[in-house]
């Protein structure tokens, strides 16, 4: 099992699998997985499919991306119930979840990699 993973949270499943693409393309050995959309694929967010995302990773402690805030409402949630820590990062979606696949593919240290996120804040 991996060390660190990431989630890719989203309210349309095309966004986070768009950014899968891109970020499997720096960091082949990074365990990614996403939730986009409800349940119906409709707009917006689902628990169950954040919950299932975060089951099927293979990181130990997942580094958490997302696009709107009730998507960080429900991941809070999900934060709750899971076992595997959670950090989730109020940042520039694909900017933040690219760069940290790349520095995690690479093997810098959290730490770092959340000192070089905090440029990438949204406030």
């Amino acid at each position: 099992m991996a060390k660190y993973g990431i989630l890719l949270v989203s309210h349309v499943s095309e966004i986070v699998s768009g950014i899968n693409r891109l970020i499997s393309q720096v960091a082949k050995d990074v365990p990614v997985t996403i939730a986009g959309g409800t349940e119906g694929n409709d707009v917006g967010t689902s628990i169950e499919k954040i919950n299932n995302a975060i089951q099927q990773n293979n990181g130990e402690e997942l580094l958490v991306f997302y696009d709107l805030g009730s998507a960080k409402m429900n991941l809070e949630m999900a934060e709750e119930l899971s076992e595997k820590p959670l950090h989730i990062f109020n940042t520039a979606f694909v900017e933040s979840a690219y760069s940290a696949a790349a520095l995690l593919q690479v093997g810098v240290p959290l730490a770092k990699i959340e000192e070089e996120l905090k440029e990438l804040t949204i406030k």
